[in-house]
């Protein structure tokens, strides 16, 4: 390995499928070792906690002799999912995750017992989808009372594996601003836990981690690991949150992600209170706040549609009149939790190519429809999009953004942006400043551009005039 220019720093991104870490040069962001082990997913959508940490140790072990020269680490976890441990910090049962869509009805209870919509979004910034943790775990409470009752700590899944690198897993946990405010009990208004609302759901706030301040650390590495003991571990934080680190974000630049879930964000000043429920308002991972859309159904449900035709997902072909809403498992964006798929418009002469290309309008359009509302009012509205995740790499995705939005895109060269981001959070923590500035250092963002092009009204509209129409099919349970 050739001498780096500044520290090595370790990012960690742990996401539904599977767990990557970087070994990264804290001076120039250059990745020098990469590690990556898989995880399974239950047809539930729940998974076990230990699974991740026995991934995370794979991967930094695949990162060879690297790792013993790092001096921080920062993991990024995915948001939302409820991790129950005992007083051993042993998991209760599988972790319920960010797409578990099980706790729709105790999130419509919660919702109107504390004042609906728009005392929610003004209280803790969003209000809650079924995704958000506070309905898993009134859902625990509801279906599981002894996993309930037998739990000594609540935890996100970022937060379980930085207590395993710290050894803090029961006591002493930590978590940040950004993934907290994914939770539905952390308000963005008072930036502390809501003791009303953890009553209402009966969850005893000892329960939970503290929140680490920008630029705190959550401890140092413990004995045993594949890590040097006693580095600093970062604050860590939830995957969207590192993304817009990792792109080393400023105010009014849109990132849109297409993975399995999609996602549209945007760094702001101003902390946001959307009653509509389309955009979650939470904060980032440093001192100012992430207003965010983000959709169930991505790659993964048009992947799944091409199958079904039995065609490559780029088979796409232009033309026809087809609507296809691909809401395969719920939608949290619309927010339609007993959602199935909608197909409208086939005709004789609509082609499967055509049928596919509606599938990939449908899961942008749910995206781009937020798009207004996660900006800030005064955002400049030519502006690039920054294109990232795994679809940003397809040419069918890629093209559909330009053309249903009408703005210019940039993919970064940058992967693992998530990854990336946990490094510049573990590296800012090392040099004492904002790791998205250490990331706009980096120029995580330098990539290809693409023109923007004249944008297809007629293809929104009829999306718009579908998704009306058929707005009581797709909310019956």
């Amino acid at each position: 390995m050739a001498a780096p220019d500044g520290p090595l720093v370790i990012g960690v991104d742990s996401s539904t499928q599977s767990t990557k870490a970087l070994v990264v040069d804290s001076a120039t962001g250059s990745v020098v070792a990469r590690g990556q082990a898989p995880h399974v997913v239950t047809a539930e959508h729940d998974s076990d906690p230990e699974q991740w940490w026995r991934a995370l140790t794979a991967a930094l072990e695949q990162c060879g002799p690297a790792v013993a020269e790092a001096a921080a680490v920062a993991v990024a976890g995915q948001q939302h999912g409820l991790v129950t441990l005992d007083d051993e910090g042993r998991p209760v049962r599988n972790a319920l995750l960010w797409n578990d869509t099980r706790s729709a009805p105790q999130r419509d209870r919660l919702i109107d017992e504390l004042g609906g919509p728009a005392a929610w979004a003004e209280r803790v910034g969003s209000v809650p989808p079924t995704s958000f943790t506070v309905t898993k775990w009134a859902w625990l409470r509801e279906h599981e009372p002894a996993a309930a009752a037998a739990t000594r700590a609540v935890r996100l899944p970022h937060d379980y594996l930085t207590g395993k690198l710290t050894g803090q897993e029961t006591h002493g946990g930590t978590t940040d601003r950004g993934d907290a405010s994914g939770s539905g009990w952390w308000s963005t208004a008072t930036e502390s836990y809501d003791e009303e609302i953890l009553a209402r759901v009966g969850l005893d706030p000892a329960l939970l981690p503290r929140v680490v301040g920008a630029g705190e650390a959550a401890g140092t590495v413990r004995s045993g690991l594949p890590l040097p003991e006693g580095i600093l571990v970062a604050a860590g934080t939830g995957d969207n949150m590192a993304g817009a680190l990792g792109l080393g974000l400023a105010p009014g630049r849109p990132a849109l992600s297409l993975g399995t879930s999609g996602t549209v964000y945007a760094v702001s000043e101003r902390r946001p209170t959307d009653a509509s429920g389309i955009v979650a308002g939470f904060a980032d991972a440093w001192r100012g706040w992430l207003p965010l859309a983000c959709t169930l159904n991505c790659t993964q449900a048009v992947d799944r549609i091409a199958a079904l035709l039995g065609l490559d997902r780029e088979a796409v072909a232009p033309g026809g009149q087809a609507v296809v809403l691909p809401f395969l498992d719920g939608e949290r964006t619309p927010d339609l939790p007993y959602a199935s798929g909608l197909v409208h418009g086939l005709r004789h002469d609509t082609s499967a190519g055509q049928l596919l290309q509606a599938a990939y309008d449908g899961a942008v359009f749910a995206l781009l429809r937020a798009l207004d509302l996660v900006l800030d009012e005064d955002a400049d509205p030519a502006e690039p999009i920054v294109l990232i995740g795994g679809g940003a790499r397809g040419t069918a995705w890629r093209e559909t953004v330009r053309r249903l939005s009408g703005r210019a895109v940039r993919v970064p060269v940058a992967d693992e942006l998530v990854a990336l981001g946990a490094a510049a959070q573990a590296a800012g923590l090392l040099l004492g400043r904002d790791p998205a500035a250490v990331a706009r250092d980096w120029d995580t963002t330098a990539g290809p551009a693409f023109d923007p092009v004249e944008r297809d009204e007629a293809a929104l509209d009829r999306l718009a005039a579908t998704l009306a129409d058929a707005d009581a099919l797709l909310r019956r349970p």
